[in-house]
C-alpha cells in the first residue's frame, strides 16, 4: 500500500510527465519554421509531424496490452526513457532525416507514457477520487498549451531550435526517478502473455503504408497510389485478425452503435482540422506578415485558452440540447470563421488569426469533449477502456494523416507556381529572413505561400463539411440522459 506521500510525488511525476509529452506539439510546430530552415527540409517537414504522431498512434494500443501483462510501471518507465532519449537525439539532429527517425522514437515513447498515466490513476484512485485528480491532468496539458508557444518562441529567440527538444531531458530524468523510487504497482501481473501479436504486425504495416503513401502523393503519385493501396489491404487483414483474436487489441463489437461511430469520426476529422492551424498558422505569419516566432507561436494560445473555457460548458450544455444539435451548431460555426481565410491576402491583419483560433479551440473544447464523455457512455462498462483508447488513437491518426495530406498539398502547389531556381530559397523566406534576395524573388515567393496556405485551408473546409454530413447522419436526436 502506497503512502499519502508515495502518492503526492506520483501524481507529481504523472503531472510532469503529462506536460512533457502535450507541450511537444505547441512547442515544436512554434519552432517549425525555424527548423525547416535550418535543416533546409521543407520537402520532408510535414514528417516531423508525422513520424512523432505515427508512432504514437500506432504504440498507444500495443502498450495498454502489455501493460496488463507486465504491469503499469516497468512500461511507463520504458516510455520516459524512450521520448527522452528521443528528445535528446532531436535536439541534437544535424539533419533533417536524423530528425525524422529520432522523431519517432520520441513517439514510441510518448504512446506509453500518455495512456499508462490515466491507467495509474485508475489503479490508485477510487472512481469518486478520479474525477478530481483527472482535472489535476487535464490542468497540466492546458498549462503545457498555454506556456508550449511562449517557451518555444523564446528559445529558438534566444538560444536556438535545438532547445526545444533539449528542454525535455531533464523533466523526464525526473520523472523516471520519482516513478522508480515512489511509485508501487499495484497491478497484478497475469501468468500468460496473451497478446495479439498479428493483430499488432497488421496495424503497424498499414498505418505506415497509409502515411508513406500520402507522403509519396506529391512527388511520385503512382507509387503512392499503390502503397495506400497496400494500407487498404493492411487495414482488412487488421480486421480479418481481431475477429478471430482471442484478445484483440481492438474489439470490433465496439463498433455496434452508430452514435458511437459518429463520436469517433467527428474526433479523428476534427483532430485533422486541429493539426492544420496549429502548423500552418504560425507559417503564415512568419513568412507572409514577417512576425517573430513569439508573436506567431501566441496564435496558438488564443485557442488553448478558449478549449479550456468552454469545455466547462460541456454538462450544462448536454442537459439541454442533443449532442447532435450541439455538434452541428458549434462545427458550422468553426466552419465558417475558417472560410474568411480564403480571402485574406499579404497585408498585414494578424487579429483575424488569433479569432479563428480562438473560435477553432471553442469548439473543439466542446465537441471533443462531449465526444470522449458520448464515446464512454455508449459503451457497456467492460468496453469503456477500449472506448477511451480508441478516441484517442483517433485523434492520433486525424493529427497524423492530416499532417500528411497538409505536406503534400503545401508542396505540390509550392513548387507548382515557382520556379526551380527559387524553389530552393523558400527555407529563408519560410523562416522570415528576407537577407540576400531581391524585392522581386521576394514577392514571388510570398505569392506562390499564399496561394499554397489558402489550398490547404481549403482542404480544412472540406473536413468541416465531411464531419458535418457526418453528424447529420446521427441517429440519435435525444439528450443525453
Amino acid at each position: 500500500m502506497q503512502s499519502k506521500n508515495n502518492h503526492l510525488w506520483t501524481m507529481l511525476a504523472i503531472f510532469v510527465a503529462t506536460f512533457m509529452t502535450s507541450v511537444e506539439v505547441t512547442i515544436v510546430t512554434t519552432a517549425l519554421p525555424e527548423i525547416i530552415a535550418a535543416l533546409h527540409g521543407l520537402k520532408y517537414q510535414s514528417w516531423i509531424m508525422s513520424s512523432y504522431l505515427l508512432t504514437t498512434a500506432i504504440s498507444t494500443l500495443i502498450y495498454g496490452k502489455l501493460a496488463d501483462t507486465y504491469g503499469r510501471k516497468l512500461l511507463f518507465k520504458l516510455g520516459v526513457v524512450l521520448f527522452t532519449i528521443g528528445s535528446l537525439l532531436s535536439g541534437l539532429a544535424p539533419n533533417i532525416f536524423w530528425l525524422i527517425i529520432a522523431r519517432g522514437l520520441q513517439g514510441c515513447g510518448a504512446g506509453a507514457v500518455i495512456p499508462l498515466t490515466f491507467t495509474i490513476i485508475a489503479d490508485l484512485y477510487s472512481f469518486k477520487e478520479r474525477a478530481r485528480i483527472l482535472a489535476f491532468t487535464n490542468t497540466a496539458w492546458g498549462f503545457s498549451a498555454l506556456i508550449g508557444p511562449l517557451l518555444g518562441g523564446f528559445l529558438v529567440e534566444k538560444l536556438s531550435w535545438h532547445w526545444v527538444f533539449f528542454v525535455n531531458v531533464p523533466l523526464g530524468v525526473f520523472v523516471w526517478l520519482v516513478i522508480t523510487i515512489f511509485y508501487q504497482d499495484r497491478y497484478q501481473r497475469l501468468a500468460a502473455l496473451n497478446f495479439d501479436l498479428a493483430g499488432c504486425c497488421w496495424l503497424a504495416a498499414s498505418l505506415t503504408c497509409l502515411l508513406l503513401g500520402i507522403q509519396l502523393l506529391q512527388n511520385q503519385p503512382i507509387f503512392g497510389i499503390v502503397i495506400i493501396t497496400l494500407a487498404g489491404l493492411g487495414s482488412w487483414c487488421f480486421l480479418r485478425q481481431e475477429k478471430k483474436a482471442t484478445y484483440p487489441l481492438l474489439p470490433l463489437q465496439i463498433f455496434n452503435n452508430q452514435t458511437f461511430n459518429v463520436q469517433i469520426m467527428t474526433a479523428t476529422i476534427l483532430s485533422g482540422v486541429l493539426i492544420g492551424y496549429q502548423v500552418y498558422f504560425p507559417i503564415w505569419l512568419q513568412s507572409i506578415y514577417q512576425a517573430n516566432a513569439t508573436k506567431a507561436g501566441l496564435v496558438v494560445t488564443s485557442s488553448s485558452v478558449m478549449w479550456l473555457a468552454t469545455s466547462l460548458a460541456v454538462g450544462p450544455l448536454l442537459n439541454k440540447f442533443s449532442p447532435r444539435k450541439i455538434a452541428l451548431t458549434v462545427i458550422l460555426l468553426q466552419a465558417l470563421s475558417y472560410l474568411s481565410l480564403l480571402f485574406v491576402g499579404n497585408q498585414p491583419i494578424d487579429w483575424i488569426f488569433y479569432l479563428i483560433a480562438a473560435i477553432s479551440g471553442g469548439g473543439m473544447g466542446i465537441v471533443i469533449t462531449m465526444n470522449i464523455m458520448l464515446s464512454q457512455q455508449l459503451v457497456t462498462k467492460d468496453l469503456v477502456a477500449s472506448a477511451s483508447a480508441l478516441i484517442t488513437l483517433g485523434r492520433s491518426l486525424g493529427q497524423t494523416i492530416m499532417t500528411g495530406i497538409y505536406g503534400a498539398v503545401f508542396n505540390t502547389i509550392l513548387n507548382f507556381g515557382l520556379p526551380l531556381t527559387l524553389q530552393k530559397k523558400t527555407n529563408q523566406v519560410i523562416s522570415g529572413s528576407h537577407s540576400g534576395l531581391t524585392m522581386h524573388e521576394i514577392t514571388t515567393i510570398i505569392s506562390s505561400l499564399l496561394i499554397a496556405l489558402h489550398v490547404v485551408f481549403g482542404v480544412v473546409l472540406i473536413l468541416f463539411i465531411l464531419v458535418l454530413i457526418c453528424n447529420y447522419l446521427d441517429p440519435n436526436r435525444q439528450r443525453l440522459r
